[in-house]
Order: C-alpha cells, then sequence, then structure tokens
C-alpha cells in the first residue's frame, strides 16, 4: 500500500526515530494539545515501541513533507481491537514549519485508509480537547465526525476541559 499524498508520505516508526519522537512529543508546542502530558523517557518511548508497536497493538509512522524530504511528526493507531474492528488515532505535528499546509489532513486520510483496508477495521476514533478547533476542523476534513462531548472529562492546566469525541465509520460492511 502506498502511504504518500502530493504533499507527504507516511513511513514505520523505528527505534532510530525515538530522538526526535521524544524532542515533539515532550515540546510544550505538542503536549499543550494532548490529553495526557507527562513527557516521555527514552525508555517509555523504546517500551512502547517493543510491547505495541512490534506486537501489532499500534500501528505508527512518521509523517515526511515531500517538498524537502522532511520529517514533521507522527500518525498512529493505537489500542487496536480486532475483535470489535476499531482504535483510536493519534497524530502530532512536531516541526512548526509543518503547521497550517494541510499535512495534518492528509496524514489523516493516509492513516484511514491504512486502517480500513490493511488493518481491517470498521471504526477509527479520537479523543480530542474541545477547545482545540483547529484540530477538530483538519479532522473533519479528513471525513471524521463528531460523535459526542464529554463534559469536564479531563483535569489539565488547573481546570476541568471538555473533550470531543470523533470517529469516521468505514462505509462498505466487513
Amino acid at each position: 500500500m502506498e502511504l504518500y499524498t502530493e504533499n507527504i508520505y507516511l513511513r514505520p516508526i523505528t527505534e532510530a526515530d525515538t530522538e526526535m519522537v521524544l524532542r515533539w512529543r515532550n515540546s510544550e508546542a505538542v503536549k499543550q494539545y494532548f490529553i495526557y502530558r507527562q513527557d516521555i523517557t527514552p525508555a517509555e518511548h523504546l517500551n512502547w515501541l517493543e510491547t505495541k508497536v512490534k506486537t501489532g497493538k499500534v500501528a505508527q509512522f512518521i509523517i515526511y513533507m515531500r517538498e524537502n524530504d522532511m520529517p514533521i511528526g507522527s500518525v498512529y493507531m493505537q489500542s487496536i481491537d480486532p475483535v470489535h474492528k476499531n482504535a483510536e488515532y493519534g497524530i502530532f505535528i512536531g516541526e512548526h514549519v509543518a503547521l497550517g499546509k494541510g499535512c495534518g489532513t492528509d496524514a489523516a486520510k493516509l492513516a484511514i485508509r491504512f486502517a480500513f483496508e490493511e488493518l481491517g477495521l470498521h471504526k477509527l476514533y479520537l479523543r480530542v480537547i474541545s477547545d482545540n478547533q483547529r484540530a477538530i476542523r483538519s479532522y473533519e476534513k479528513a471525513g471524521f465526525e463528531i460523535e459526542g462531548v464529554l463534559k469536564d472529562d479531563i483535569f489539565v492546566d488547573g481546570k476541568f476541559c471538555d473533550v470531543t469525541r470523533m470517529a469516521i465509520i468505514r462505509e462498505e460492511t466487513v
């Protein structure tokens, strides 16, 4: 399966990506949009790769901008459930230069295609802090729809915040 658009391409994550992924994931610019905001250590990341990615519980990719062959972030499907045929989608763009160029939307579209065609999933869902309207618009452009809002679902930055749950369902039945 080809995982690319005119603007980006995806390749599977490797251990060699650890330093770069930690730099992105632990930056304040990225963490501010995460539900869980703790820094990730190199040992935790390597454990994630060993126990989640290598076992098939997670499918994770590095996103590259095609114009300059620059890695800009990561996209993943976690909690892959082969019984119920669903998984939770996640993404982060770690390079500021890539923001606002449609890279996140393109990555989401590729991840959706991978989830449905390669993993055989029926549904891909995500959770996003409700005031992150830029992310919600990007997810909607990729085809995700709002399923509901979980009121005061998380406690971050000293206050309770709503979480919006979004999903996309494979059109043809499996």
